[in-house]
């Protein structure tokens, strides 16, 4: 493979990898072999390719939110409940990572001083010039905006050229309708933010979606558990369903 082969598309990106994802094939938890296998992945980029990664942490595979106020919890105790599902995975993703020689900071959003940095954006932006992992925990901090929002922000902050969304359950993109029970389902290579918006495609949260329209932040989504494929998209590849204007 020749240098040019070698050159990534993007030089920053922002990883959303699903909490479930981290889970394995039980979806709740941890798995360690999944852990391991996403952080030889991101430390590719890191050090093969040169490309700033910040990852944006998921935490349902330890608890979702809108579960516990469909059950009768206060929305914004259930949420905050959520939030430190965030900081597990954080932490354990942390640990794979270094675990692999790759140097690593968490950042969350939720000021926990023992065993995390407090987000600050010009730290964060200064851990990446620097060759580190920087991996966001707690979502925004806020109740009521999904860490899928909290993906775009961050994006957006960090001035990363691309978001990517990593899926599980081996759904490789976006599809019409959910391809695991609708044998007509299609997937679409790429799609603009008003069509996922108007279709309701269910690639992030409305307000995420909206959010990376207005400034401009592609988005891509693909399935995570295909080795390789984190590789290919940062390299310019077709993986998955690209999201754009």
């Amino acid at each position: 493979m020749t240098a040019a082969d070698q050159r990534p598309a993007f030089k920053r990106i922002v990883f959303k990898p699903s909490g479930e994802a981290f889970a394995g094939e039980s979806g709740k938890g941890l798995d360690g072999a999944t852990l391991d296998a996403t952080a030889t992945e991101i430390i590719d980029l890191r050090q093969n390719l040169g490309v700033d990664v910040a990852v944006v942490v998921g935490g349902g595979n330890f608890w979702r939110g809108r579960t516990g106020s469909t059950a009768g919890m206060d929305p914004t105790q259930s949420d905050h409940i959520g939030m430190l599902g965030t900081v597990m995975n954080a932490l354990a993703l942390q640990d794979a990572l270094e675990r692999q020689g790759q140097e690593t900071r968490v950042q969350s959003a939720i000021e926990m001083p023992r065993i995390a940095e407090a987000y600050i954006r010009r730290r964060a932006v200064r851990h990446l010039e620097k060759g580190r992992v920087v991996i966001f925990a707690a979502g925004t901090g806020n109740p009521f905006f999904t860490t899928d929002t909290a993906a775009a922000l961050r994006a957006a902050e960090i001035e990363a050229e691309v978001l990517i969304k990593g899926t599980h359950s081996g759904v490789d993109g976006v599809y019409s309708a959910d391809p695991r029970t609708d044998a007509t389902a299609t997937k679409y290579d790429e799609v603009s933010y008003l069509e996922v918006m108007t279709k309701n495609l269910q690639v992030m949260d409305a307000t995420a979606i909206a959010f990376c329209r207005d400034n401009e932040i592609p988005i891509v989504v693909f399935d995570m558990s295909k080795p390789g494929s984190l590789r290919s998209i940062v390299q310019g590849g077709t993986e998955g369903t690209l999201v754009r204007e």
